[in-house]
């Protein structure tokens, strides 16, 4: 029978060149599980995610959230092409973290550019301290809207603003800057527009509803003045697309025709009361001061037909707006139309019962 025997010194070479023959042939490793771990990539790397983590846990209710965001990523994004050049040699990490880069420079630009510091003109600089700011508009905002289709004109003292039944209310909004105004029905005086103030917010509102009317008041520049001037058609479109403003504008013509109403009925109501009122009104800021003014014109043409609507008006300014530390612990009693004591018209009210009180 033929057999080959094998030699000792085959058996030894085979057994030497086994182990580096494994070490050259792949072993096939789990699919599920990694065998053999590479070695930790270096520090630029890890430095690089540590600016991902702290961008993406950057809390969304801070000031500069999306800034420091930005800003965070594209740090992070330039230590991974330092270590994908030079210490990976990975072209394809290197590229698409060059992308990354040029698109978060691009977004970081747009957001430092919307933060610059707005310049607002010192003309109008009043006007938005006193009016926008504390309704939390923003100076681009601000500046878009003095910035289009609005002008500052002037007028010397004794020149008219609009003269009753001749000038339109339809074709501006204006807004005093500087000087005093003066408003008369007729030939009687009602009240005083003083700076930061609508001149004709009245008009404004009841062009709302009604076009084609007349002003039914005249109004005179009691000082040199200077006001800012809108178009009204053109602004009604801007704040169209602003609803933002467009509540803004509801609420300060609002509150600018309850000034009127109260200044009306205190015409000794002089700027610095109406500065210390605008912090305590929240009462007629719907009255349309054409109705007003449509009393006044059906009452009578004369003098008595005047004080006949001043007098009916008189109840609203001898309402008194409480402190907002007062509790409501008083009860009204009924007012005569000579009453005017404080003491006289609200009582102290019982822990237990109520008492009705009755005028003889």
């Amino acid at each position: 029978m033929n057999y080959t025997e094998s030699s000792p010194l085959a058996e030894s070479t085979s057994m030497g060149f086994k182990p580096e023959l494994e070490s050259i042939i792949p072993v096939p490793s789990n699919e599920t599980t990694c065998e053999n771990w590479r070695e930790i990539h270096h520090l630029v790397f890890h430095v690089a995610n540590i600016f991902f983590a702290i961008g993406l846990v950057i809390p969304t209710t801070l000031h500069l959230h999306m800034i420091l965001l930005r800003g965070m990523l594209t740090i992070g994004c330039t230590l991974y092409i330092i270590w994908a050049t030079l210490y990976r040699c990975a072209l394809d990490i290197m590229i698409w973290n060059s992308v990354f880069l040029g698109v978060n420079i691009l977004h970081l630009s747009y957001l430092l550019y919307k933060k610059r510091p707005v310049k607002i003109e010192k003309e109008l600089n009043g006007v938005y301290r006193r009016l926008f700011e504390p309704l939390r508009v923003p100076p681009d905002l601000f500046r878009r809207l003095t910035g289009q289709f609005c002008m500052i004109q002037t007028l010397k003292k004794g020149q008219t603003y609009a003269a009753e039944d001749k000038t339109s209310v339809d074709d501006r909004l204006s807004i005093l800057l500087k000087g005093k105004m003066k408003v008369s029905y007729r030939g009687h005086f009602l009240h005083n527009i003083y700076p930061c103030a609508f001149i004709d917010s009245p008009e404004f509102r009841s062009t709302q509803m009604h076009k084609g009317e007349k002003f039914q008041v005249t109004i005179i520049a009691d000082d040199n003045c200077k006001f800012l001037c809108w178009s009204r058609e053109r602004l009604t479109y801007f704040l169209e697309s602003e609803p933002f403003l467009y509540e803004i504008f509801r609420y300060l013509i609002g509150k600018d025709i309850t000034n009127k109403l109260y200044s009306l009925n205190d015409p000794t109501l002089n700027d610095k009361k109406a500065k210390k009122l605008e912090h305590q009104l929240s009462l007629c800021t719907q009255i349309s001061m054409l109705e007003m003014r449509n009393s006044i014109a059906s009452s009578s043409d004369s003098e008595d037909g005047l004080h006949q609507f001043l007098r009916s008006t008189s109840s609203m300014s001898s309402l008194h707006v409480s402190s907002p530390h007062q509790r409501a612990s008083a009860k009204m009693k009924p007012i005569e139309e000579g009453v005017e004591d404080d003491d006289e018209v609200f009582e102290p009210m019982s822990s237990k019962t109520f008492k009705v009180h009755q005028l003889p």
